[in-house]
């Protein structure tokens, strides 16, 4: 009511003529309505506030118990930190970690041996139980083996073709310190899993200690990824190459549960300089990883206890006859031939193949075709009621190694039932035990070789494994049908044990493939039984020395066939390595940057050598005394901080103040000059005769509507017939056609004008509702003027205003910065690599193995006279072993010595220059 008392009163105040009765019911009606209205209204929002509030409270509530639970998980965790802290910490992070990439490959060692056992199972089943029809049965043995090795084929091409191959001489690359894309990443790790199962499961002649070498790194890799979100140590590129090593360590252990071989395979194999600070974490990865993979042969397998995989009972107390150890020396110069011969016809069929333009495009056609030929022809091959029958083509890997391990003689005559068993899988109706041992070594060597270059994960070891393993075992047969009741030695006689010469066989004929001396003690672990230790150690060292005279390991062959950066080893066959220097391969067309040199310059050296890294860095052409070396990202950054957007922003700024300044000095100089006192009499046209006139006189001219105030006002005297100066919002009603400018009118109109004027200078309008006007002035700002003041639309200034160049003034401005000299403000590693000219290749070789660098720069007592990189000391090295020495080197050891007449020889500086110390 007090509301309504206050309008009514109001309205009788105001009204003229006075309002009636009826009008005031009418409002009092439909205000009592209104409020009405509102007091339901307000009573519903007062039970909506109340919900509110409740929920409010409720959410408080649960905020404050969710607080409370964190601060408990927060001492949980804190608890857990400190516990950590003083226990397993204080050993140190890398325990943890090792021990994990142990389990973690003794897990995926365990399951895939599993899913390969499946396979084969499923392959016997559908062999024997399915039909009793030969053609059946020959469909069902080749139809598994087949449709395997196209998934795998298939799914490793889909996935992650890097899975394809062995992977040690990949990682051998990684570990030189070349980064290979894609090597290390997860879907190589599924890949390279689940196409190297369906492999093994198919039965074909290849093996899986390889393929477990670069899986292990793999998981190591990702391993370490995943701690260093935690641990920021694992971010450094030393220590990720430290897991590295002890992965491929783990990874061997792995395949045969074998620790300390492991270890050392994998320093032989993979590295060429190892750190003996990485030694135990190999050695202590490798152990976690042997004895959970065979813990869980006795979890799930039902294994008595942990034994070995290949496990053996030879003699302990008279094993061999010395006399033996000549028949074993015989064995490994065998060994060492063949090994030689095996990666030289391994080359030469990969070279055939990859040089066959023929079979190139036949093969071309389908991306199966090869390997459904191949996996077809070797599933053929191996039929046991067809050419299997004479190799055991019905045992898988496994079964024919520990057959072939056996400790009884297969020549002798009293054989039980169960040595009868066995037999039976090594002799046909046809042939005897020796000439099956022979094709089954004939069989491997050739289906070996094709295998391993079908597109899918594959390891070389275990088939050459086997062929040693069948020519050793050869050899203990004969040596039993020549000496059967053994040798007599002292009194004493030393029966021959032919599973004594296949494991020594088997280590030698492997190690002479690979080059390593490890796996001796690879098969002492494999067969339990060190009673051959002295044997196997003379066949192993003997094959080695002369596979290495004929023909690099079959890692290396790979390597050289496939062109990864990796740098051969020297053969010691020639002294002339030893007069080869570093002068006589480098590259003397040096690449170079120097002080004083434009921009331009530089950007053509840049465009010129897209494959170079980094580039020396000189004081001029002609001393070129090296000054340090600047890497190509850092000189792309300079070119671009000289011409880039950031610099041409700040020249058009300063640009534009210049402009500004030089525009406010001229507008002063103006207003000096027109400075005077106004005419009393002087009078401003009123709006509506400026339009009118302009109706009726300009409408065949254009309009222009500059800012208002850019021309000084006009006298009454003069006749004006355009609206410059006056702005199109000053309409008034009651205005007269002349309006004397006096004081108040005079206020009131620069009041307006400096209205007119801020709207006239608002920016970023709507196009539809302003127009935009380009003055041509030095400041070059766009100016916007409202055509209608009705308009409803708001304007909006923008956040940030950015001014650049037009394309013809950057284009000049861009030729004016690259002509300027360079300005080396940047990261410049101030030591490089370097190199003096007499530094033997011997000694390149060492040093560019052993400290890893990608290229070295040669210098003359500081003058840079040359650079060798990997490609050129490759180059040499190959050279060298060919035998094709440099002429200068010729030359030099045709000519006399020369002396400094003191009758000595003059002293030459080899010594390796690493930034400011001498080694």
């Amino acid at each position: 009511m007090k509301l309504w008392n206050i309008i009514s009163d109001f309205l009788h105040e105001n009204s003229n003529p006075p309002l009636d009765s009826e009008f005031f019911n009418k409002v009092h009606g439909e205000i009592s309505s209104m409020y009405g209205r509102y007091s339901r209204q307000l009573g519903e929002f007062a039970k909506l506030e109340g919900l509110k509030a409740q929920e409010k409270r409720r959410i408080k509530e649960e905020k404050a118990r969710k607080r409370e639970l964190r601060g408990y998980q927060g001492k949980i965790a804190k608890t857990i930190a400190f516990l950590w802290r003083h226990t397993f910490a204080r050993l140190g992070e890398d325990w943890v970690f090792l021990a994990l990439l142990g389990v973690i490959m003794a897990l995926v060692s365990f399951t895939m041996d599993r899913g390969v056992a499946m396979c084969n199972n499923a392959r016997l089943w559908l062999y024997r139980d399915l039909t009793q029809n030969p053609v059946t049965q020959y469909l069902a043995w080749v139809s598994l083996p087949v449709f395997l090795v196209l998934f795998s084929a298939g799914f490793v091409q889909l996935v992650a073709p890097q899975a394809i191959g062995s992977g040690i001489p990949e990682m051998k690359t990684i570990l030189r310190g070349v980064a290979l894309k894609e090597y290390l990443t997860f879907r190589t790790l599924v890949a390279k899993t689940v196409g190297l199962t369906a492999i093994l499961g198919s039965g074909m002649p290849l093996g899986k200690e390889g393929p477990f070498v670069h899986i292990a790194s793999i998981s190591a890799t990702l391993l370490s990824k995943l701690v260093t979100g935690f641990q920021g140590i694992y971010e450094n590129e030393s220590r990720t190459t430290e897991m590295l090593a002890a992965a491929c360590a783990a990874g061997v252990a792995s395949c045969f549960a074998a620790p300390v071989g492991g270890v050392l395979f994998s320093i032989e194999v993979t590295t060429t300089y190892f750190a003996v600070r990485n030694y135990w974490r190999g050695f202590f990865s490798a152990v976690c990883g042997a004895t959970i993979f065979r813990l869980l042969a006795v979890w799930f397998q039902k294994a008595d206890t942990v034994t070995a995989v290949f496990k053996t009972n030879f003699f302990m107390d008279f094993p061999f006859d010395p006399q033996e150890l000549f028949v074993f020396a015989l064995i490994g110069a065998f060994s060492g031939l063949g090994g030689a011969f095996y990666v030289w016809v391994h080359r030469q069929y990969v070279i055939f193949m990859r040089n066959s333009k023929t079979l190139n495009n036949f093969f071309k056609t389908n991306r199966f075709l090869y390997p459904g030929i191949v996996s077809l022809g070797v599933a053929t091959l191996s039929f046991p009621l067809g050419t299997g029958q004479f190799f055991a083509g019905d045992l898988n890997n496994h079964d024919q190694v520990s057959t072939l391990f056996s400790n009884f003689t297969w020549t002798a005559d009293d054989l039980t039932t169960a040595e009868e068993s066995v037999l039976s899988h090594w002799k046909s109706p046809y042939t005897g035990v020796l000439v099956n041992l022979v094709c089954h070594i004939l069989f491997n060597f050739v289906t070996s070789i094709v295998c391993s270059t079908v597109p899918v994960p594959s390891g070389i070891f275990i088939p050459v494994f086997k062929i040693g393993a069948c020519f050793g075992r050869i050899i203990g047969e004969l040596m039993h049908m020549w000496f059967p009741t053994g040798m007599r030695y002292g009194g004493k006689i030393a029966k021959i044990i032919p599973g004594g010469y296949a494991t020594v066989g088997a280590a030698a004929f492997s190690g002479a493939v690979t080059h390593t001396i490890s796996v001796s003690v690879i098969v002492f672990e494999m067969t339990g039984q060190i009673t051959h230790i002295i044997p196997m150690m003379i066949a192993v060292l003997i094959s080695n020395a002369i596979a290495s005279l004929l023909a690099p390991s079959i890692y290396d062959s790979i390597i050289l066939i496939k062109k990864l950066p990796y740098l051969p080893d020297l053969l010691p066959s020639s002294s002339g390595i030893y007069d080869i220097y570093v002068e006589d391969f480098m590259v003397r067309d040096i690449k170079y940057i120097f002080y004083g040199m434009t921009y331009d310059n530089l950007k053509s050296v840049l465009k010129e050598n897209r494959k170079l890294q980094s580039f020396p860095l000189v004081d001029k052409p002609e001393s070129m005394v090296l000054l340090g070396s600047i890497r190509r990202m850092h000189l792309i950054q300079l070119i671009e901080k000289n011409i880039g957007r950031e610099k041409r922003l700040q020249e058009v700024a300063i640009r534009r103040k210049v402009a500004e300044d030089k525009a406010r000095e001229e507008e002063l100089k103006r207003a000096e000059e027109r400075r005077r006192r106004p005419s009393r009499f002087q009078v401003v046209p009123a709006l509506d005769v400026l339009q009118r006139q302009m109706s009726e006189n300009e409408l065949d001219k254009p309009i222009c509507n500059p800012v208002y105030g850019s021309q000084p006002r006009k006298s009454i005297l003069k006749k004006t017939n355009s609206l410059k100066g006056i702005s199109p919002f000053s309409t008034s009603p009651n205005a007269t056609p002349y309006t004397t400018v006096t004081g108040a009118e005079n206020r009131i109109r620069i009041a307006f004008d400096a209205i007119f004027r801020k709207s006239s200078q608002l920016q970023d309008v709507d196009v539809g509702s302003s127009q935009l006007l380009r003055t041509k002035s030095l400041e070059r700002k766009p100016q916007i003027i409202p055509i209608s003041p009705t308009s409803l639309k708001k304007v909006q200034l923008p956040k940030e205003r950015v001014c650049d160049m037009s394309p013809e003034d950057q284009k000049a401005w861009e030729e004016e910065q690259m002509a300027q000299p360079v300005q080396f403000h940047c990261h410049i590693d101030p030591a490089p690599f370097q190199l003096v000219e007499r530094t033997s290749l011997l000694k390149v070789h060492s040093l560019f193995s052993m400290v890893g660098v990608n290229h070295a720069y040669v210098t003359a007592i500081g003058k840079l006279v040359g650079v060798v990189g990997l490609k050129e000391l490759r180059k040499a090295i190959e050279d060298a072993n060919a035998g094709n020495f440099p002429e200068s080197s010729l030359e030099r050891n045709g000519n006399v010595k020369e002396t400094d007449g003191s009758g000595k020889e003059p002293d030459v500086n080899t010594k390796l220059m690493v930034g400011d110390s001498q080694v």
